[in-house]
């Protein structure tokens, strides 16, 4: 049977630990095994004896060990050194002996313990390090390590007999070994050797190890026959210098290119200088020298970047054949417009007529809108609804959480509210471009002779479903004209008038006015009943605006006369969420996308290059600028004068939020929901990483993270602050991600009203969350999180007019990375700025949302930040690719690939 790139790895791997590892990192198949990439490549390293050691300069050498001792620490943490002798590897160079110390630190007792069986008394290794001097003794901190098989070696060649390696009592019988022989293991050090990211159950030598192997398998029997039976090990030169046996590489990549075949179409390969795809994964898991490794990593990003943009491109050709509803009246947006208390900025003014444009097209309008916290995203989609009723459609809005659901029906039906008031001329107006064409069935009245439900029916039992099959109930009651509810399929008769314009009379039991544009709240927290008016609103296909939150995306919510999706904070949904709305009309909505999360130009073109994007820059007249302070928690004097300054801002009737990263000290993260996700699809899953860590990944490793002091936590907080002499009187609130939705409403209201002015709270006040008179915001730990977190939470301070602070509580060392996290959130405002830092600084994923929602990008090598001429090239060649061959027939293998993107990778592909 031939080995493929689907084939399992356990039918190549006998070891079943091993491929058990293996998968703890995700790796099931023989192609998930060459596709797991290294991410970094070590330079050639010469082997010395530890005599001719220069201090600062790498080297290897083969040792045995004569004692291993382990340390606590004074704080915290333990200390283990191993002294080696390389005596018989010195005498092979003709060089006196030496002794050298090999030095570990951890925090965590089980990778000492580790690390000590490893090293113990008699053990034969190859040791690779850089040499310092410590005591008048040459030492090695953490080098890499490879252990020899002391009875193996001492067969083969004779070496090593001085009783540590004696066959007759071998050290531990149980323990494996990294290599048979001391040239062995020295050829596997002394080369460029790519380094994996390992885990506690598998190293990165023994992840590089079951990849050759692996790609021995895809060579096949030809290859087996084809290679030369010379595989003794050479000897070491004199001067020091270890020579690799030159293996015939092209027989090897020959043999691998039949089982791979190349993705890239040939004249984009030869018009860069790009790799055969086997050629590539020869080069980056097993290479000659560090370029050929860089030329190998050069191919696999054009790869990646082709197959996205590519599918990119795909996804938004197929998105315009789709059919969706021209909106072209635009009067009611206008007179919208015009009634708004304040003028609109020059950037919301254009925002606002790209809209308009796009959705007077016949097919759906696919559009981001992003824009910093505060800078107006609402009032243009409010615009955008306001074009969609007026032209009889129906709009749902879709946040997040319920408070940001709510405050958004608050603040759209205030706005809304303006019009009723208005002269008739929009209604007519409306009336007029929806004159009935069912003459025949309509009534002198103006309405059509209805099918009805009783409404107090409806209260008492009737189903949802019921309401949306109405054109099929025959023979209702229809005494009662004050509790009727009047609802319309697509078989009833109700008139266009109604359903295209806004009606003329007002509806008592779906609880409108005469002239009114119907704005709903949709909540899964709401009463039976109102959730049933809503629904039943929604279903008659009338034209309204519904604010919801994740309600939208059940099967109960139908809108049959669905014209606009706006999303709001998309990164917060998932595309199988965003996607049940196309099911929702007749045709498919227009989306409108919204986000404050600050994107890059090259990472907007990578992850949502299926969409026209628009930016809001401007902030609105009267905001002023947020003032930033780090503020050291260990400073106690500073923290006392920043409670005295929040207290007389409270006294002044102002507001201020406490953030925390935990809730109390039994929980690991915030919001369950958030980081839940984030750690179980994630490679620290079931590892003592905290998932608060894991949903905010800062990039750093599992020493780092274990070395960090434990976050604080609401329940914490709000005792210690009331405690202080600064907030005696003061009424505290506490808002988690654990409370209900009528508590988090409630709270909320409090807040508002000054009841309780201070709310300590979790970063479910992240999102949305718009409290005018909240002046000050005090994040705890703000170390943990990435930049545009904290820009995010920053902006729900200085909504008022009048000055605002935020003050960032960090324990994070003067020279750490998150030390300069928090000196770039310091220093700027510009959430495009503070994004690119974010880049940089942790990687797209997390920064657009992906690891919050626990989804994966796929681009495993191309950075969106670094490799933009790569994603350009890419973009400009995958436009060429479908314009010419829009089923790509012709490239039946990238074809293939891009399948398989998209159905891998449904978060990337944001409008699929």
């Amino acid at each position: 049977m031939s080995t493929t790139l689907e084939t399992p790895i356990s039918s190549i791997e006998s070891n079943r630990r091993r491929v058990g590892a293996l998968k703890s990192l995700g790796v099931v198949s023989v192609g998930d095994a060459l596709t797991y990439y290294p991410f970094r490549v070590t330079d050639p390293i010469p082997a010395h004896a530890l005599h001719e050691a220069k201090i600062g300069e790498k080297m290897a050498f083969a040792a045995h060990v004569l004692e291993t001792r382990v340390f606590p620490m004074a704080r915290r943490g333990f200390r283990l050194i191993a002294t080696v002798t390389d005596d018989d590897f010195a005498a092979r160079r003709n060089t006196p002996k030496s002794l050298a110390s090999l030095v570990f630190f951890s925090y965590r007792k089980s990778y000492v313990d580790w690390v000590q069986r490893k090293l113990h008394t008699g053990a034969l290794l190859v040791v690779a390090g850089e040499p310092s001097v410590y005591d008048n003794r040459l030492q090695f901190t953490h080098p890499d390590l490879l252990t020899i098989n002391p009875v193996q070696s001492q067969a083969e060649s004779g070496e090593w007999n001085d009783g540590f390696g004696d066959p007759a009592n071998p050290p531990l019988g149980n323990l494996k070994y990294d290599a048979q022989t001391v040239d062995e293991a020295l050829k596997r050090v002394c080369r460029p050797r790519p380094v994996y990211h390992a885990n506690s159950r598998i190293s990165s030598e023994h992840i590089h190890e079951s990849v050759l192997k692996y790609m021995d398998a895809l060579r096949g029997s030809e290859y087996l026959a084809a290679t030369t039976a010379s595989n003794s090990s050479d000897n070491i030169a004199q001067e020091g210098e270890f020579d690799a046996p030159q293996v015939n590489r092209e027989v090897q990549i020959k043999a691998l290119s039949v089982a791979i075949p190349d993705i890239i179409p040939e004249d984009f390969r030869e018009e860069y200088g790009l790799m055969h795809r086997a050629e590539a994964f020869m080069a980056i898991h097993d290479p000659v020298d560090r370029k050929n490794f860089d030329n190998a990593l050069q191919t696999l990003r054009y790869e990646e970047a082709l197959i996205c943009q590519t599918a990119l491109v795909k996804t938004r050709d197929a998105s315009r054949k789709n059919k969706a509803t021209a909106c072209s009246a635009t009067r009611l947006k206008d007179d919208f417009i015009a009634s708004l208390p304040f003028a609109l900025t020059s950037g919301q003014r254009q925002v606002i007529a790209d809209i308009s444009a796009d959705m007077t097209r016949d097919y759906p309008m696919q559009r981001l809108l992003q824009g910093e916290v505060g800078s107006g995203k609402t009032v243009v989609a409010v615009a955008a609804m306001m074009q969609a009723v007026g032209s009889g459609g129906q709009a749902v809005l879709v946040a997040p959480t319920q408070v940001l659901a709510e405050q958004h029906y608050a603040s759209i039906s205030k706005m809304v509210a303006k019009l009723t008031d208005a002269d008739d001329k929009t209604a007519s107006e409306i009336r007029e471009n929806t004159a009935p064409t069912q003459v025949s069935t309509i009534q002198q009245t103006g309405e059509s002779a209805q099918k009805t439900i009783n409404n107090n029916a409806v209260d008492k039992g009737v189903q949802p479903a019921d309401l949306f099959e109405i054109a099929q109930i025959s023979n209702v009651d229809n005494s009662n004209n004050d509790d009727l509810i009047t609802l319309r399929s697509e078989q009833s008769h109700i008139s266009n008038a109604q359903k295209k314009g806004i009606p003329s009379k007002g509806n008592d039991i779906f609880g409108t006015k005469d002239g009114e544009i119907p704005v709903f709240l949709l909540t899964g927290s709401m009463r039976l009943a109102e959730r049933r008016r809503v629904l039943a609103a929604a279903a008659s296909g009338m034209p309204c605006i519904v604010v919801a939150t994740h309600a939208a995306f059940s099967k109960n919510f139908q809108a049959p006369n669905l014209t606009l999706a706006v999303i709001d904070e998309q990164h917060r949904f998932g595309v199988e969420q965003r996607e049940s709305l196309n099911s929702k009309g007749t045709t498919a909505p227009h989306l409108l996308v919204m986000t404050a999360t600050p994107i890059p130009r090259t990472a907007a073109m990578t992850w949502f290059g299926d969409l026209d994007i628009s930016a809001l820059t401007e902030l609105p007249g009267g905001r002023r600028p947020i003032r930033t302070f780090v503020v050291p928690e260990s400073n106690a004097s500073l923290m006392s004068e920043m409670f005295a300054l929040i207290r007389k801002r409270i006294d002044a009737g102002e507001r201020a939020y406490v953030v925390c990263p935990r809730i109390d000290d039994d929980s690991e993260n915030a919001d369950d929901a958030l980081a839940a996700s984030a750690a179980s699809d994630s490679k620290t899953a079931g590892s003592p990483v905290p998932a608060f860590d894991e949903a905010y990944d800062l990039g750093e490793d599992d020493d780092k993270r274990a070395q960090r002091p434990p976050l604080h936590s609401v329940a914490e907080i709000v005792e210690r602050l009331q405690s202080l002499p600064q907030f005696e009187g003061i009424r505290f609130a506490t808002l988690t991600g654990r409370d209900d939705d009528t508590t988090k409403s409630q709270v909320m209201a409090d807040f508002e009203a000054g009841i309780t002015p201070i709310l300590v709270a979790t970063t479910v006040i992240e999102v949305g969350v718009d409290v005018a008179k909240a002046s000050c915001i005090v994040i705890f730990d703000a170390d943990r999180y990435g930049l545009s977190q904290l820009h995010q939470l920053r902006g729900r301070v200085g909504r008022g007019g009048t000055d605002s602070g935020a003050f960032l509580i960090s324990r994070a060392p003067a020279d750490s990375d998150a030390a300069r996290r928090l000196d770039v959130i310091q220093g700027t405002l510009d959430g495009a700025e503070i994004a690119q830092a974010d880049l940089e600084f942790r990687g797209a994923g997390d920064v657009l949302g992906d690891a919050q929602s626990g989804g994966k990008t796929g681009l495993k090598l191309l950075r969106v930040v670094k490799d933009v001429k790569i994603i350009e090239q890419a973009r400009a060649e995958a436009t060429q690719l479908v314009a010419a061959d829009p089923d790509l027939l012709g490239f039946v293998q990238l074809a293939g690939a891009v399948l398989d993107f998209t159905r891998g990778n449904e978060m990337f592909l944001t409008s699929n």
